[in-house]
């Protein structure tokens, strides 16, 4: 027997034509996680659905079905956001994207839906990209549990602000012995950046960089090596 959902929060992550004149849509939901359903019609110029259906906007969406495709009732648009706009709408699509090739369907995660939600607001509102990045991949590290403990290193002891650390797949930061030794480009993260990545705020260029280097390295890492289109787009032009 079909199941009916009504009115529960959204985001557009994706859409692709199906048939002649539906879409079939990947919608990030606040209680459902992420799922795919068929917006009938939806590609017809008089399709109530073909004005709502925009990326970052908040929506309210309703569907019926089971099944992995489910099929789209209906959508809102919620209003009171502005899209992002230049760079910070690449930034947009990257954050998209992960969610895309790193969020498993039907595996809800409420407090992401609401850090996903507060990143698009931070960047239609000209925050800083790279503090704002980061601190959304980190929760999405976070939620789904590949995110290594930010306070204690791979031997247990506390992360030292003073120290340097490599991050090492499988073991969480490794103490290194020198700064000389922990330089960005070698994968070496001070203790202080650690802690301010943990706060999702960082104090200076070199701690952003920092940030940047490990969670690249952890993302490509749990990606396999698979590339981020619009990642590549970014670091192309030097933004993240």
């Amino acid at each position: 027997m079909a199941t009916s959902r009504t009115q529960e929060p959204a985001w557009l992550l994706h859409s692709t034509p199906y048939r002649e004149t539906s879409l079939v849509v990947d919608l990030f939901t606040r209680e459902h996680g992420r799922i795919a359903a068929v917006a009938k019609g939806a590609k017809r110029p008089r399709s109530a659905l073909r004005a709502v259906l925009l990326q970052f906007q908040p929506l309210m969406v309703s569907w019926s079905g089971q099944r992995e495709l489910r099929t789209l009732t209906g959508a809102e648009w919620t209003g009171g956001l502005a899209a992002p706009e230049g760079d910070a709408l690449l930034c947009a699509f990257y954050l998209n994207e992960l969610l895309m090739r790193l969020l498993a369907r039907e595996d809800p995660h409420p407090p992401l839906f609401d850090a996903y939600g507060e990143a698009i607001a931070r960047l239609a509102g000209g925050e800083d990209l790279g503090e704002t990045l980061r601190r959304f991949e980190w929760q999405l590290l976070r939620e789904i549990g590949y995110a290594p403990d930010l306070g204690r290193d791979a031997a247990g002891q506390p992360i030292d602000p003073r120290g340097w650390y490599r991050w090492s797949p499988g073991d969480g930061f490794v103490a290194r012995e020198t700064a000389a030794a922990g330089q960005a480009g070698e994968g070496g993260v001070s203790g202080a950046t650690l802690g301010e990545l943990a706060s999702g705020r960082f104090a200076s260029a070199a701690g952003r960089q920092q940030a940047k280097y490990l969670t690249r390295a952890i993302l490509s890492h749990h990606l396999e090596g698979a590339t981020l289109h619009t990642r590549q787009i970014l670091i192309d032009l030097h933004k993240l």
